[in-house]
């Protein structure tokens, strides 16, 4: 449970020098310091945008006295006046069963929150067995990973007493000031994509400050001969000219590759998946955002498909491993989303992931014997018939871009996508438990079930319901309802413990092991994914919102901010 979901991780900005990270970490930290003290205010107030009244302050050694222009303030007012929707949606004309299967997986939430709050508030995830916490090595010192991945949740489920506990944790117990190694992925995608998310959604200054102080740590993973950031980076302060980039004063802490990863290689799915955080961040502090599309746009892509390792110092492949799970998944979910994000204007984003698609249908997906349509692995060639749960996730992926299709691909790629979400239903349907394995396979025999011993697992992972949230709300299908209510169902039968959720070792045995861990992930997205499928399309409307690869949802830019 240590290690990153997406083995290892998964994470992405965008930036083109060395010297790109020194000028936006100067923005995050003038922004960072204009925002206001907490403003003690219910949540959805509109009224927090304190930041904007207050004057620039005098220059400093850090804020340089040729800077005359006044610091960037984002208008929180005119960004919620561009919603198209209300957040939490109008509740119109609503069936009572929806109603009452919605109102379950709020109970379910407000169950494994109000554990984790009595047994572990402020370590990172709960341990529903032993009635403990769990910290883990994945965040370099940062505590109250649930807390921060918690706080969209309850706000979308109108849970206000609880989100105010989380709230309050945040301002007043939230340490930045740490000293350890963490994944950039992992901190990315839960804590700034977890906190922008509040801060969108609540205008609370709390949310926006936390969110620019630490993104402006996790900046020098960035500073690499390519801009191409390596994966693992401490978040503490060091005296060492090395780290100093930023003018030889006192730096951030080092950054490195994974050590497993070959030849110091960075992640496909690490620097592929910050562009989303990375551009609010910017939006938040005025600071051109960064870009590592121009080394990707140079390197050769063997048969148009994207490696899972890249180097950082020569912006070459290092193997020609390629997956749509583990090592590459989020990639390819952040290009379609970084030009649904743009509100359709980011092309270079949208170019990148038709012909990455086009490459994946040609080389990679097939079809069982049985009919199943699945996305093999390709190792230098050679294809791997598996597929991971978390490359289940790409169904939803699929149908989101066919919306934008050309009309006579459209229907293709909905059919695709549904022909995918129906592959992962199946590997559920086939265990005992009625959840899927971590991965399962289409050899031997065998198809859409886990083969051997280490694939039997489950660890409370999203994926699956995260493809029947999307295919809902696209084609508004009765069956994706269906499968999602299994799947409340089987969670509620398997996982439910006395004191909160629990992953299972083999979903192949109606007697599971319990792993004794509340993933962080299993509020964030797990149950945010299965509450949007049982609410109205307004609820978080796909028109307003993108969702990171956590499910924390960051908003369309239906303004201009310059």
């Amino acid at each position: 449970t240590d290690l990153p979901r997406s083995p290892p991780a998964a994470a992405e900005p965008r930036h083109a020098s060395p010297a790109a990270p020194r000028r936006l970490r100067e923005k995050l930290r003038t922004a960072a310091r204009m925002a206001a003290p907490p403003a003690h205010t219910a949540p959805g107030s509109r009224q927090q945008v304190q930041g904007g009244e207050r004057r620039a302050q005098p220059a400093t050694e850090e804020s340089p006295a040729r800077e005359t222009r006044a610091p960037f303030r984002f208008d929180y007012e005119r960004f919620r006046r561009s919603l198209r929707h209300p957040v939490r949606g109008r509740r119109a004309g609503e069936d009572p069963e929806t109603r009452a299967r919605r109102m379950k997986i709020k109970e379910m939430m407000k169950f494994a929150w109000d554990n984790y709050r009595q047994y572990a508030l402020g370590k990172n995830e709960l341990r529903p067995l032993s009635r403990t916490g769990h910290i883990g090595n994945m965040f370099g010192g940062l505590r109250g990973a649930t807390v921060v991945d918690a706080l969209d949740t309850l706000y979308i489920m109108e849970l206000e007493q609880e989100f105010q506990e989380a709230k309050k944790w945040v301002e007043e117990s939230f340490d930045l000031n740490v000293n350890g190694e963490a994944s950039l992925f992992e901190v990315n995608i839960r804590y700034v994509g977890g906190l922008l998310a509040a801060y969108y959604l609540t205008g609370e200054e709390v949310f926006r400050r936390k969110a620019l102080e630490l993104g402006e740590k996790l900046l020098p993973a960035f500073n690499t001969p390519t801009g191409i950031p390596r994966g693992v980076i401490n978040l503490g302060r060091q005296e060492t000219s090395s780290a100093a980039w930023h003018g030889g004063a006192e730096g951030f802490g080092m950054s490195w590759s994974w050590g497993w990863a070959s030849a110091g290689s960075s992640i496909l799915a690490e620097f592929g998946t910050l562009h989303l955080e990375f551009l609010h961040l910017s939006e938040l502090s005025g600071s051109p955002v960064m870009n590592i599309r121009k080394v990707l746009n140079r390197v050769e892509k063997p048969q148009g498909l994207y490696p899972n390792f890249l180097s950082p110092v020569t912006g070459n492949w290092v193997q020609h491993h390629v997956s749509i799970g583990g090592l590459g998944d989020s990639f390819y979910e952040y290009l379609i989303k970084s030009w649904l994000m743009s509100d359709r204007k980011d092309s270079e984003a949208k170019r990148m992931y038709d012909e990455a698609l086009e490459a994946i249908e040609k080389h990679l997906v097939k079809k069982s014997a049985g009919g199943l349509t699945y996305i093999a692995e390709w190792r230098g060639g050679i294809l791997d018939h598996k597929m991971g749960h978390l490359a289940c996730f790409s169904g939803g992926m699929i149908a989101l871009g066919a919306e934008q299709a050309a009309e006579e691909r459209k229907q293709h790629y909905m059919s695709l996508a549904a022909e995918i979400t129906n592959t992962c239903h199946e590997s559920y349907t086939r265990s005992d438990t009625k959840l899927g394995p971590e991965a399962f396979r289409f050899d031997a025999g065998s198809e859409a079930m886990a083969t051997r011993l280490s694939e039997r697992y489950y660890i409370l992972r999203p994926e699956v319901v995260e493809s029947y949230m999307y295919l809902w709300r696209l084609t508004h299908d009765p069956k994706y309802r269906q499968w999602g209510w299994e799947v409340v169902k089987a969670l509620e039968k398997h996982c439910r413990v006395e004191a909160g959720f629990s992953g299972i070792r083999d979903v192949y045995t109606t007697t599971p092991t319990h792993d004794n861990m509340q993933q962080s992930f299993f509020l964030a997205e797990t149950l945010k994914y299965l509450y949007l499928l049982f609410s109205e399309d307004d609820v978080l409307s796909l028109h307003d919102w993108v969702f990171n690869t956590e499910a924390h949802p960051l908003p369309v830019n239906h303004t201009d901010s310059k």
